[in-house]
């Protein structure tokens, strides 16, 4: 690998009080907006472009720098702003639309880059229908030039972005001068030589134009990446740069930093986990509390070679340690098929052992010309000969995603780039089908030719007919059924199928990422509206689309009869919950399970095939640190503290007490009733907070704007007031410290100012609410500055008096449950009298007995919620003299959105569909690979999956995962006979039978031996229609003392008819 050039990765400064690092943003900012509308591009010396397509214009922004969040809103958590707009003033030309360039087109057009010139010479051939998902068959009748077939399918993925196109050839006679007006040019489908003299073309040009190529030979893959001599990268990673709080900082001529808690801060050079040297700190004075320090991102420049430089020593990613020799054999052999294709105008042919022979002479010529020579792998020559001419879609798929994300860091600066080639290949995929006869790869004239090529007709056929179901149809789900169209998955002429399900609708911020997916069908089911975009893909599949959530609930329509039909499981899921269950259905019914998720540019693949590897739920991450209730409530020391108040008081005040008071007033329809109980002394759940939240209601406008001042008083100046008067400044803990020392930050109070914008939004979003739950009507016009000022003058604001009440200090106490909350006497007598006033005053009625709960939605900005949480949050973060977050980042956090792009969503969907052919072809455990990413580092990592282990229970007898035992049983079948039934079928003899949470059998509990003579029926009760139950069954340990041994489910059917029902 060649050199970094790098500056330093960590900078540290101190003050008496402060250790910090100032976070700098390195990426200039540069003033540019997302087009209005589409600039004509103008065509420039030899090649000719032409607009086809002009997109609608995109809507009219706010100011030149705005960015529509409303569709980049995931995205922006990845690349940022800076990198947003970057790309919004950036122009790309693209080569080739076969597999791999319709994924890059498909990729930084949803990305949202300003100007898109997709190139192409080629019409629309019966081949492309398996592997470009934006041709269609009325393109090859009339065979149609493929870029023009895409590119209004591509111009409408994006209305920001102008596509246009070019039909001209590209050769070594082209005059290259028109490159100069992109900033990035990627090239796929094109001669070694031409690639050569545009790479140092693009090199040669002051600034240096970004180089990309991507090629895709069958099974065989590789990208290459030229960014100029000096290419400067403002953000190598993209995460977020840590804080921490300092417990000390020692006086001398090296000072020490020690982290508070003793936390790890991650720091490269360093003294131990938790400390770290900064210099001479002997001059100041000596260092009291309330330190922090924070990393700085630095940016850091990387030099690049031309294609023509690195032929012979390449700088390699290596992805796959288990074959590290594999990235340089592929760069030898895929320049031999560049060879070939220059010497004989094609590649080699399906199952010519000549060509294979020539392949491999030249493989070896070329390794010869090779700075570090190579073992040359015979079998991977002759392999990737056979399928050179075919085409894996998707490994195209995988390896679009990860070139468009090069493409992006060309133009932003945003991440580290790849250095310099990175090379992927599906030899596991093919190695099975070698010794096939050539006729199992020839062509049969349909859109398969390419898949077959690789993988042969039987294992086409085998995809064919296979039934999957798919979990969710987001953004992997929208990529996997574009890969399952492609490769010909579940077709209804052979009987196969793919059932999809998910119960959500279409947003505008999925368009971004979700392909399949229009703004005309926005707040259309996901499920249905994939299902008709991938039957244009392929009209061929069967797909059969669901609403439903996949959980205990919809067991009657996911059951053991259902699964029993799958031939795979594949999960496009967005939270570890829903995995876990459908893990663990996978499991019981003995089906594969194909998982994978992204978060930005990470992406991770998982494998799971019956009695070979573990399952999902195998593992388990370390659940989430949760923010003590004492820190939330009185302590916030980071802005992720406030946002979570501020999320928390949404919920309390405007979904969970409106839910409780229509609970209770639905429970106790009369408040007639309801006083007559209290008044006899009668204890009534949450009747405390409901009379209170009846008597105060507001009964219009200016009285929701009172409210909301009030709350602003409460909880931004008398709550600092309270805690003051409770813990002065100067308090001491009984060490002697201060008990206001970090973390701890000690609040001040403030004062209202409706001239703060702060103040202005957090009032008039409240009063929204409080509008909204208790169905107030209001106009725009109430909502004006003049309106609200003129209301909130006449509102009486009670003067604060200190309390002596009890403030949590203990991290320990978890949070009390407000509905069982203890009422004193006092508090019963006052809701008492509340009641009886307003009963009195015939204020209650129909209407008023009711509310209408808010249930938070972070992406409508009409709606109030994102204004009152990130308003609450910052005035509360001021309060505490902590750096508010802007509304972006409170967006973020509160409603814990988690970063997305469509580059790691391609790559690892096109990762999870290559082991999809691996499961159809009943493969080995060590062909079978699951994978790690990150697109931001680079970084690709495959590894074995983990092997199934076995538990032993006694010699000769032992369990996996996806071992289960059964006992068929009848009606008068007793529990005698269940515990005998096992010790025959299985040679052991069960000492406990346990039914979920009901202990059938324990035989220490006092009764339970004279329930062996009672029947299963008796002592399980199955639920009408129920055919089966599992059993949890364990036996006696061998020695006296140790635990019990554990055993597989024990599935009892109570019929043995059931049972050949169900299986």
């Amino acid at each position: 690998m060649k050199p970094i050039r790098t500056r330093a990765v960590e900078e540290v400064c101190c003050s008496p009080f402060l250790a910090h690092i100032d976070r700098s943003d390195c990426g200039s900012m540069i003033d540019a907006s997302f087009p209005k509308e589409p600039d004509k591009v103008t065509s420039d010396n030899n090649l000719r472009e032409e607009q086809l397509y002009t997109p609608s214009p995109p809507p009219i922004m706010a100011d030149s720098m705005e960015i529509d969040d409303s569709l980049y809103s995931r995205q922006r958590y990845v690349l940022g702003d800076s990198a947003m707009q970057q790309m919004a003033q950036s122009a790309v030309f693209l080569s080739g639309m076969g597999a791999v360039g319709v994924e890059i087109a498909k990729n930084i057009v949803l990305a949202g880059v300003k100007v898109v010139t997709l190139h192409d010479c080629k019409r629309c051939e019966v081949w492309d229908l398996g592997t470009n998902f934006f041709i269609r068959e009325e393109d090859v009748h009339s065979q149609r030039k493929r870029v023009e077939a895409v590119h209004s399918r591509v111009a409408e993925l994006n209305p920001y972005v102008q596509v246009s196109v070019s039909t001209d050839v590209l050769d070594d006679t082209t005059d290259l001068s028109f490159l100069k007006r992109y900033q990035c040019v990627v090239l796929t489908e094109t001669k070694l030589n031409s690639q050569k003299r545009i790479s140092n073309f693009c090199h040669a040009q002051q600034p240096p134009i970004k180089f990309i190529s991507c090629d895709v030979f069958g099974i065989s893959s590789r990208v290459f990446c030229d960014f100029g001599d000096t290419f400067e990268v403002s953000d190598p990673t993209g995460e977020e740069p840590k804080e921490f709080f300092i417990q000390t900082i020692s006086q001398g001529t090296s000072g020490v930093v020690m982290c508070m808690d003793s936390r790890t801060h991650g720091l490269q050079t360093v003294l131990s986990p938790y400390s770290f040297a900064i210099g001479d700190t002997s001059p100041f004075q000596p260092y009291t509390h309330g330190g922090i320090f924070r990393l700085v991102k630095t940016p850091k420049t990387i030099s690049f070679e031309t294609m023509e430089q690195q032929l012979s020593d390449p700088q390699l990613l290596t992805p796959d340690f288990s074959k590290p020799e594999v990235p340089l054999q592929l760069h030898a052999i895929m320049l031999a098929l560049d060879a070939f294709l220059e010497q004989h105008g094609r590649l080699p042919n399906i199952g010519c052992l000549q060509d294979a022979e020539l392949l491999l002479k030249i493989t070896e010529e070329i390794n010869k010309t090779l700075t570090s020579k190579v073992c040359i792998n015979e079998e991977l020559v002759r392999c990737v000969s056979r399928c050179a001419r075919g085409c894996l879609s998707p490994l195209a798929a995988a390896v679009g995603g990860i070139a468009s994300q090069e493409v992006l860091k060309a133009l932003t600066g945003k991440f580290t780039p790849l250095q310099q080639w990175f090379y992927l290949d599906a030899m596991e995929v093919v190695q099975p089908v070698q010794s096939l006869p050539t006729e199992e790869f020839a062509s049969r004239g349909d859109r398969y030719d390419a898949l077959r090529a690789c993988i042969g007709e039987t294992m086409c056929l085998k995809l064919h007919t296979f039934h999957v179901f798919m979990v969710g149809c987001g953004a992997i789900g929208c990529e996997m059924l574009k890969n399952f169209a492609l490769m010909g998955v579940g077709l209804n002429r052979c009987s196969g199928e793919i059932c999809i399900t998910d119960p959500d609708l279409i947003e505008k911020s999925n368009l971004n990422r979700q392909f399949l997916f229009r703004p005309q069908h926005i707040q259309k089911p996901k499920s249905t509206t994939a299902a008709v975009a991938t039957l244009e893909i392929n009209p061929e599949l069967q797909i059969d689309a669901h609403l439903n959530k996949v959980c205990p609930a919809t067991e009657d329509i996911y059951s053991d009869v259902f699964f029993s039909h799958l031939n795979v499981v594949v999960t496009a899921l967005d939270n570890v919950e829903a995995r876990r269950y459908v893990d663990s259905r996978s499991v019981s019914n003995q089906k594969a399970l194909l998982d994978s998720g992204t978060m930005g540019t990470k992406g991770h693949t998982e494998i799971i095939v019956p009695n070979l590897t573990e399952s999902y739920n195998s593992h388990r991450d370390p659940p989430e640190e949760e923010i003590p209730f004492c820190t939330l409530k009185s302590f916030p020391a980071v802005i992720e503290h406030t946002i979570q108040w501020a999320r928390d008081k949404f919920e309390s005040a405007f979904s969970h007490k409106p839910s409780m008071y229509n609970i209770f007033w639905q429970s106790h329809p009369s408040p007639q009733d309801v006083l007559q109980r209290l008044m006899t002394g009668e204890s009534m759940e949450g009747s405390f907070q409901v009379i209170k939240q009846l008597s105060r209601r507001p009964t219009h406008w200016d009285q929701c704007l009172a409210l909301a001042r009030l709350k602003f008083d409460k909880y931004f100046k008398r709550k600092a007031l309270q805690l003051l008067h409770s813990f002065p400044l100067d308090t001491r803990l009984k060490d002697g410290s201060l008990f206001w020392q970090s973390p701890k930050r000690p609040p001040s109070p403030i004062e209202f100012d409706l001239n703060d914008p702060l103040h202005f939004s957090f009032v008039v979003s409240a009063s929204r609410l409080f509008a909204g739950i208790y169905n107030i009507p209001y106009s725009e016009k109430s909502l004006s500055y003049e309106a609200v000022s003129r209301v909130l003058a006449g509102v009486d604001v009670p003067e604060y008096k200190p309390a002596e009440k009890h403030i949590e200090t203990d991290e320990s106490i978890k949070k009390p449950d407000q509905v069982k909350v203890t009422v004193s006497s006092e508090q019963e007598r006052v809701a008492i009298s509340q009641l009886q006033e307003t009963i009195s005053l015939n204020f209650i009625t129909a209407e008023r007995l009711r509310m209408t709960p808010m249930f938070f939605e972070k992406d409508d900005d009409s709606n109030g919620h994102m204004d009152f949480v990130a308003s609450a949050s910052s005035l509360r973060a001021r309060m505490y003299a902590i750096e508010a977050a802007d509304r972006l980042q409170t967006k973020r956090i509160a409603g814990k959105i988690i970063p997305a792009i469509a580059t790691s969503t391609a790559a690892v969907a096109g990762l999870v569909a290559v082991e999809l052919i691996k499961v159809a072809g009943g493969y080995g455990f060590e062909s079978f690979k699951n994978c790690f990413f990150n697109l931001a580092i680079p970084v690709m990592v495959f590894t074995e999956t983990a092997q199934v282990k076995r538990t032993h229970i006694r010699d000769g007898i032992s369990f996996s995962i996806w071992d289960r035992w059964t006992v068929f049983g009848h009606e008068d079948f007793t529990l005698s006979g269940f515990i005998s039934a096992v010790r025959e079928k299985y040679g052991i003899e069960p000492t406990m039978v346990v039914h979920g949470v009901k202990m059938l059998y324990v035989p220490v509990m006092p009764g339970h031996n004279k329930r062996l003579k009672l029947t299963m029926h008796k002592l399980i009760k199955p639920s009408a229609g129920r055919k089966y139950v599992d059993l949890t069954v364990s036996f006696a340990p061998e020695v006296d003392g140790d635990e019990d041994l554990p055993s597989p489910p024990v599935r009892y059917y109570f019929t043995r008819e059931s049972g050949s029902n169900t299986v």
